[in-house]
Formats: C-alpha cells, sequence, structure tokens
C-alpha cells in the first residue's frame, strides 16, 4: 500500500482525453490481472477514466460522491458523501475542525448532497444497476487531487463493498496529499507531482466545467467499447 508511482508528463495536458490516455498507457504497463473495473468519479473524472477503460479494454463504472465545502470556502472539502445504500458520510476531521464545520453543519449539508446524488444517478445511470466492486480490482479515477478528501470516500466505500484491490489513477495531484492517501489503497499511479502544487486546472489547457450531456456520453460511450 506504499507504492506510488510518479510517471513525470510534460505539463499541461491538452485536455482531459489527453490525460487518460496517457493514464491508461502507463497504467497498460502496470500489467494488472483482472477482472478489472474503471470506476471514475463525476464529473470531471469521466472523461478521463473512458480513456483508461479503452486502453486496458476493461468495463467502465461511475461511483457518485459529492464533497461537502467548508463554510467559507465550498471548493475546501470537509467531508464527502458517497452514493449507495446507505449513503456514506466520510468526515475530513483535521480540516472540519481548522474550518469550524461542526457536526450540525455537516448533517446539513449531507442532505443537500443526498439530493444532488440522487439527482446526478438518476440522470447518468438511467436505471443501471453500478457494477459491483466484489471480487474485483477496482482502478479509481478522477481528473485530479487537492486535498483528497473525495477520493478517500470514495476508496473507502470501495473496500466496503468487497473489492479485492483498490488502485488510485490520477493524472496530477499534490505529493503531500497523495503521501497522505497510500493507507487508502493499494497502489497509486500519477503522472504529475508539481511542486508547488496550486490547482489542478492549470495543469491543463483546457479544464472546462464537464456538462451532465459530456457525462452522459463519455459514460455511454465506454460502455459501447
Amino acid at each position: 500500500m506504499e507504492n506510488v508511482e510518479d510517471c513525470s508528463v510534460t505539463l499541461p495536458f491538452a485536455n482531459r482525453a489527453e490525460a487518460g490516455r496517457l493514464l491508461g498507457r502507463s497504467l497498460q504497463a502496470e500489467h494488472l490481472q483482472g477482472p478489472l473495473v474503471v470506476v471514475a468519479l463525476p464529473r470531471g473524472g469521466v472523461p478521463v477514466a473512458a480513456e483508461v477503460a479503452r486502453c486496458l479494454g476493461a468495463p467502465l463504472d461511475l461511483l457518485i460522491v459529492r464533497k461537502i465545502g467548508a463554510p467559507w470556502q465550498p471548493e475546501l472539502a470537509v467531508a464527502a458523501i458517497v452514493d449507495g445504500t446507505p449513503p456514506m458520510i466520510v468526515i475530513d476531521e483535521d480540516i472540519s475542525a481548522a474550518t469550524g464545520a461542526d457536526a450540525a453543519y455537516i448533517e446539513s449539508q449531507a442532505a443537500v448532497g443526498q439530493r444532488e446524488l440522487e439527482r446526478r444517478r438518476e440522470i447518468y445511470l438511467h436505471g443501471r444497476t453500478p457494477l459491483a466492486p466484489a471480487g474485483k480490482t477496482v482502478i479509481l479515477v478522477d481528473d485530479g487531487i487537492a486535498t483528497g478528501t473525495t477520493v478517500r470516500a470514495a476508496m473507502k466505500a470501495l473496500r466496503r463493498r468487497g473489492a479485492t484491490k483498490v488502485l488510485l489513477a490520477i493524472p496530477v495531484a499534490p505529493h503531500d496529499t497523495l503521501m497522505a492517501l497510500r493507507g487508502s489503497c493499494d497502489h497509486i499511479v500519477c503522472l504529475a507531482e508539481p511542486r508547488p502544487f496550486r490547482a489542478v486546472g492549470i495543469h491543463y489547457v483546457d479544464f472546462h466545467q464537464v456538462s451532465d450531456g459530456e457525462v452522459m456520453a463519455a459514460f455511454d460511450r465506454g460502455l459501447q467499447e
């Protein structure tokens, strides 16, 4: 669980699709043992994961996670809620304490987040049953990491649902965050760890907000491959 591979590509990525192709090639070199499933974090992780799944010839699935932002800085995650029955809430104790996000605040925001999870599930999955991770090697993909709260919640959920191995595959992330995530998964492949790290988006030429329509199109293409 301590293995973090930095493949050191040249930044910036043109877009999420290019990052996904480069990530897929790197994962091919890992000679991973199946059965494999690539799991994307919507929205931004889906175009990346679709390319990874295509490279590996593996099925694509989604794990819908909604971050809970700090009271004064919504982009700073203090917790995350993971879709499921029941949904799972994972709290970043250090950040929640530092920002004054107490249990009552997180609970109220989780209720809002749950409604968004339900909306996204209905839109993205169209009634499809998610692939069961039990007994599989799961490759969790996003377009980048900042604090790691969202991916930590996702990996915890995948573990609880019986994944044999959990690999985190990320185009770009801060070194310190990757080190903190080592104990939550079996292996990490990250293409670049820029120092200093400022924001995920500055490492892409095109880092537009991914729409629900783009998520559905990328997911549908992944299912058809």
